[in-house]
């Protein structure tokens, strides 16, 4: 069995066609267990993520209702368990003041991103081919928004957020391994893309910026830095961070670094160190 947290709510056979879980509460108790797979969540805490300031008489009851509920849309999956004997237990176990959804880490697809994206990071810099190859799996996992029909509980949007900035940094790693590899021309579009999706998120602009300076590009190198500033001035009211106009003042005077191997990274924990 596998669950799909990120885009709808949805399990599935490994390799099949995603079954979304059609009631709300049923799909918001599934994903607040999955992101904690095989960990207990205790009642208060589900109520919490299912009913927020507007609790149902009964909590107990009500949290059981949809556990039933939530077995029986799992019913289906249960028999690609490992063993004979798990085949009959429930996915879903009531525990001492709670629930827990009991399968692999890796049968949620969080965790399999998570895997991915921690493997590629780590291989970027020496080896950046086979971190492409980490990251771009990784990214196929997603099928839309992280979590986007689990309700609005304080629990999974919050998780959803968390989620959505990682799947932002694995963007960052794959495009630094492709301008690591001298592939940077490759990136230009996707660049672009992301710049529009994200207008406000400065790494793009700032990998931008790079790319089309090493192709040759000036001038669109500092004009993507002129639409970002606007942007930010118009919508929050900010200036750029000072590494983004940092890079600015390099690409204006031509700075023989922006050429250096080492300067996505130099470039990476600068930007840390302000943020």
């Amino acid at each position: 069995m596998q669950v799909d947290l990120l885009g709808s709510v949805a399990v599935h056979w490994m390799g099949g066609p995603p079954h979304p879980i059609k009631a709300s509460k049923v799909r918001a108790m599934l994903a607040t267990l999955a992101l904690e797979v095989g960990k207990t969540v205790s009642r208060s805490e589900l109520a919490d993520e299912l009913w927020g300031t507007a609790p149902v008489g009964n909590v107990c009851n009500a949290l059981q209702a949809n556990a039933t509920r939530l077995r029986k849309a799992l019913e289906p999956f249960r028999d690609c368990r490992a063993d004979c004997d798990a085949r009959h237990a429930p996915v879903v176990r009531s525990v001492h003041n709670g629930y827990l959804l009991d399968l692999p880490s890796d049968a949620v697809d969080v965790n399999r991103f998570n895997q991915h994206a921690k493997q590629g990071n780590a291989l970027v810099r020496d080896q950046p081919r086979q971190a492409i190859a980490q990251l771009e799996c990784a990214l196929d996992l997603w099928q839309g928004s992280a979590l986007l029909d689990a309700g609005d509980g304080l629990r999974c949007r919050s998780a959803a957020v968390r989620l959505e900035q990682a799947r932002l940094s694995v963007w960052e790693d794959l495009i630094a391994a492709r301008i690591i590899l001298r592939e940077g021309r490759l990136v230009i579009a996707q660049l672009h893309q992301l710049g529009e999706q994200y207008p406000l998120h400065e790494r793009f602009c700032e990998q931008l910026m790079l790319v089309l300076y090493r192709t040759g590009r000036q001038s669109d190198a500092l004009e993507a830095f002129h639409q970002v500033r606007h942007r930010l001035d118009t919508e929050l009211g900010l200036e750029p961070s000072r590494p983004l106009r940092r890079r600015y003042q390099e690409i204006l005077a031509q700075d023989p670094g922006l050429l250096a191997e080492d300067v996505v990274w130099r470039w990476r924990e600068e930007y840390s160190m302000q943020h």
